[in-house]
């Protein structure tokens, strides 16, 4: 079965409709798993049917959104969805290895923007373009991008550049509030719908770090301060100054509760967006002082009686219209807010100056009811444009960076989506032709341009047909005749311009073009444009009025005599400034009116997305010059080394020679192929167990200037080329480490020896020291023993030895006294002088022998009675001191006699001890 959908069929021919069905329905047949593919690549088979069905699957599961290609579907959820764009989601895209590998989001697309711009293989800038219709979520979509890239894009090293990029980041983000409060407004499909296009471009360094941002605004719907469509509003500043005004504000203003403006419809509502405190907030961080504020706010509140102010038919052309009862108030108040004179204003909104003949006399002429009013509403467009254009070179003025301070930079480009309505003038004529250049620039840069580079490289490609819209833009713009081109001939005539003779030359010009279309059955004169998205009718009544614009110079004139000083500002004294406010055929002021809504399929057919997924799915996204490619990528051929043990690896003059700048191109086709031939033994290591991975050709194609590749290609090349960084970082280090190692050893091997040496040195020092005090001793004792064994045999030579004839006295006959015993102390302790003293043959009594032997042996202290003192003369056999003893000798010592010769030992009362104590009888002291 056949489908026609806006002229395109989305069905097959008769021969192949029996297996596209069947097809649909093997693919259809795994509905439950639809919401599984967040890649529309993935559907088989591509149709419009099976897009959508997946979308709406995953629509039905929470997933808003899903990859096609290098674009993403989003779908607004039109709820709140907890954690969706939290600040931690997005430092999960920005830290991730391979954001691609997650989940769908805004933040992958931001994310990989942010690495194209920071890419070592070709950093350029970047631009996202986020387009849809209205209500589809455009400006959110840009909000949150800017708080992505103000969180990802700042990371100062110093507390002072902190600061600084906290200052530019906020000022970024206070950027918004204030243009969605003067250029937002509330549609029936959109409470917060943008009414102008915008451009901002966000500034980078060479750190990739934010410096700064600009805006550029077109388009902007100043109709809309002074005609709103039914239940909707005008701009949220007028219901904000309305509704958040404090009461001396208000008062301040002319504002007062409950007071009723023409241009200021559906005041009840309240929304979100009526957030005053927030916008002036905002103001305030961009540099906009309260002053400035006020100023501006009240002529705001002096376009809105501006807006009252109505006039009545008059009955008599030469005369003037005269105003209504009500609005002679409201003219004096506007006069006063906006610091205008009053009889100067209402006569310049009664009464036009003409200049005509070739001395340009001037005339003065009574405006119509219909011309008053048109003036008042040109007076108020006019004022609110410049407006608007002064806040938003403040707010440039405030964020911008220095041209020298930022090097690369991403793009944010939100515009209006496509519209037709039942009623179309160059409102939407506009609108759809700025469409149908982005339109244009996406197919001229990726289907087109992509397939033209594919036959051109060489590579065996069967092109996918597009829908072209050259041929609509031709009709719009071309040269030499358009349909800008005649009306911009109808406003320089100078005539009064008949819708029904503009619609006969544009048909009688543009007959022959395939995109210009007539209904027969339009009661109106129009034409109708066969745009990409669809065919729209125009109606030319009043085309060529609005294509002029006409600004009157007598109202630009009267705004420069004001003494308010911000219009002074908006409205200097040039006298060579022109009458007219914007060219004519440029930036017209677009009227929404939404009554019908685009349905979702019909959205997927006008932006290609179809096409889109056809070239993506079976392209090559990824694409890099051959010198850039061998640049990076050259290091795999060490994998090559390794399997092939024939080759090596080039030298560094070899290397060098390589990339000279006179590398020939057959040494780069070698190196290309080098680096080629590594890819089967890339992907059969990626492979899982049991995939037939070599059966599976790989996905890279070497061309004629560039290597085309997929994204999976280009992970895996990316993983081998880490794989070889780390294994040689694995060799640096090991090398470093085992460097390190050796030096450490050699340090401690010397530390060791110098060590030893140190310590041989100190013993030797201490032996030497040691062996010349042994020595000293060693001599003194030798003097002092030769000396006094001298002295000995002098004594006893010179004596002689007496027998005693008394008998000798029992041993416990000798007592000494108590009063002897001082003497004791006194007595020399010297044992060899001693002994000798006690064996002298003087007599029993005589020198005390007996005391001298018990001090010499060192007797306990006490009773001398209890002790028995015999000498050897009482025995036989001893003569002389240097006789040998006659039975054993007992010899006790516990150090050397010779150091401590001269000290008297500690007394003991229970034995008998002492230094040197050499026993010369056979008894035991107890039997004495």
């Amino acid at each position: 079965m056949l489908q026609q959908v806006n002229g395109h069929r989305s069905g097959s021919d008769a021969q192949g409709g029996k297996s596209l069905r069947e097809d649909l329905q093997e693919f259809l047949g795994g509905e439950a798993l639809l919401h599984e593919l967040d890649d529309l690549t993935k559907v088989n088979p591509v149709t419009l049917e099976t897009v959508l069905r997946c979308l709406q699957a995953r629509y039905a599961a929470d997933m808003f959104y899903t990859s096609a290609g290098c674009t993403l579907v989003a779908l607004n959820p039109f709820k709140p969805v907890p954690q969706l764009y939290s600040p931690a989601l997005m430092r999960e895209y920005h830290a991730a290895p391979q954001p691609q590998k997650l989940r769908p989001h805004i933040f992958a697309v931001g994310e990989q923007t942010y690495r194209n711009v920071q890419s070592l293989i070709e950093p350029v800038n970047q631009s996202i373009i986020v387009s849809g219709e209205s209500g589809a979520g455009k400006t959110w979509t840009s909000r949150c991008l800017m708080k992505f890239y103000a969180v990802v894009a700042a990371s100062p090293t110093s507390l002072e550049s902190h600061k600084i990029a906290e200052r530019i980041e906020q000022r970024i983000l206070n950027s918004n509030p204030v243009m969605e409060a003067f250029g937002n407004a509330c549609t029936l499909r959109n409470n917060n719908s943008s009414r102008f296009g915008k451009f901002i471009q966000l500034q980078l360094n060479s750190a990739q770090q934010m410096t700064g941002a600009a805006v550029q605004t077109y388009l902007l719907e100043k109709t809309r301060v002074t005609c709103q469509a039914s239940s909707e509003r005008n701009f949220h500043i007028f219901y904000q100054i309305c509704k958040g005004a404090s009461v001396d504000e208000r008062l301040q203003w002319h504002l007062p509760e409950g007071a009723s403006f023409s241009w200021l419809p559906n005041p009840e509502r309240t929304l979100e967006e009526d957030c005053f405190q927030v916008t002036r907030e905002a103001m305030l961080h961009l540099g906009i002082d309260i002053p400035t504020q006020n100023n501006i706010f009240q002529v705001l509140a002096g376009l809105l009686h501006l807006g009252n102010i109505w006039f009545a038919d008059s009955k008599d052309e030469a005369q003037s219209c005269q105003l209504m009862d009500d609005a002679k108030c409201s003219i004096r108040t506007s006069a006063s807010l906006l610091q205008l004179p009053e009889d100067p204003l209402l006569e310049t909104l009664q009464i036009r100056t003409i200049r005509a003949g070739r001395q340009q006399q001037v005339f003065q002429k009574p405006c119509s009811r219909a011309e008053c009013d048109t003036r008042r509403d040109c007076l108020a467009k006019l004022v609110y444009a410049r407006l608007f254009d002064w806040l938003v070179s403040v707010i440039n003025s405030s964020i911008c960076a220095d041209p020298d301070s930022w090097t690369t930079f991403i793009g944010l480009l939100d515009v209006y989506g496509f519209e037709s309505f039942p009623n179309n003038s160059l409102e939407q004529l506009c609108i759809n032709y700025a469409n149908e250049k982005l339109q244009q620039h996406f197919v001229a840069h990726y289907l087109r341009a992509q397939q033209e580079e594919y036959a051109f490289e060489g590579l065996d490609w069967s092109f996918v047909n597009y829908q072209d819209n050259q041929a609509c833009l031709d009709l719009i713009e071309g040269s030499p005749i358009s349909i800008c081109s005649l009306i911009n001939e109808e406003c320089r005539l100078n005539r009064p311009s008949s819708a029904a003779q503009l619609q006969t030359r544009i048909e009688s010009a543009l007959a022959g073009s395939p995109c210009l279309g007539h209904n027969k059955l339009s009661r109106e004169p129009s034409f109708i444009v066969v745009h990409y998205a669809g065919p729209v009718q125009y109606h030319t009544a009043g085309l060529v009025e609005k294509n002029k614009d006409p600004v009157p110079p007598e109202l630009t004139r009267l705004l420069q005599q004001s003494q308010d000083s911000l219009l002074k500002v908006l409205f200097p004294m040039d006298p060579e400034e022109k009458s007219q406010e914007e060219p004519s055929g440029q930036s017209r002021a677009p009227v929404l009116t939404v009554v019908s809504k685009f349905k979702v399929l019909s959205q997927l057919e006008a932006c290609g997305l179809v096409e889109t997924i056809h070239i993506s799915a079976a392209g090559f996204p990824i694409r890099i010059p051959h010198q850039n490619f061998v640049e990076r990528y050259e290091l795999l051929r060490r994998l090559c080394t390794r399997t092939s043990p024939g080759s090596h690896s080039p030298s560094p003059d070899e290397r060098h020679s390589e990339w000279s700048p006179h590398t020939k191109g057959a040494t780069l086709q070698t190196l290309l192929q080098d680096i080629l031939h590594t890819l089967p033994a890339l992907t059969q290591a990626a492979a899982t167990p049991g995939d037939p991975a070599e059966a599976t050709p790989v996905p890279v194609h070497c061309g004629r200037t560039k290597v085309f590749m997929t994204d999976s290609m280009l992970e895996l090349l990316e993983c081998g080329r880490a794989q070889v960084l780390e294994q040689c970082a694995c060799c640096i280090q090991g090398s470093w480490r085992r460097h390190r190692h050796r030096k450490q050893e050699r340090q401690r091997q010397a530390a060791t020896l110098i060590q030893a040496a140190i310590r041989s040195w100190l013993a030797r020092k201490h032996i030497q020291r040691m062996h010349a005090a042994a020595t000293a001793i060693k001599r003194t004792w030798q003097k002092w023993r030769i000396r006094m064994a001298f002295l000995a045999s002098k004594e006893l030579d010179g004596v002689q030895e007496k027998h005693v004839s008394q008998v000798p006295l029992p041993l416990g006959s000798l007592l000494l006294p108590q009063a002897q015993t001082s003497l004791l102390e006194a007595i020399i302790r010297l044992w060899p002088l001693g002994l000798v003293l006690a064996n002298a043959a003087v007599g029993v009594r005589g020198f005390q022998r007996k005391l001298v032997v018990w001090a010499c042996l060192q007797l306990p202290m006490g009773n001398p009675s209890s002790y028995a003192v015999q000498t050897a003369q009482e025995q036989a056999g001893v003569t002389s001191i240097r006789a040998l003893p006659q039975g054993s000798i007992k010899f006790h010592c516990r150090k050397s006699p010779l150091p401590y010769a001269d000290i008297c030992p500690e007394r003991s009362l229970h034995n008998v001890t002492g230094f040197n104590q050499i026993l010369l009888e056979r008894h035991s002291l107890g039997h004495m």
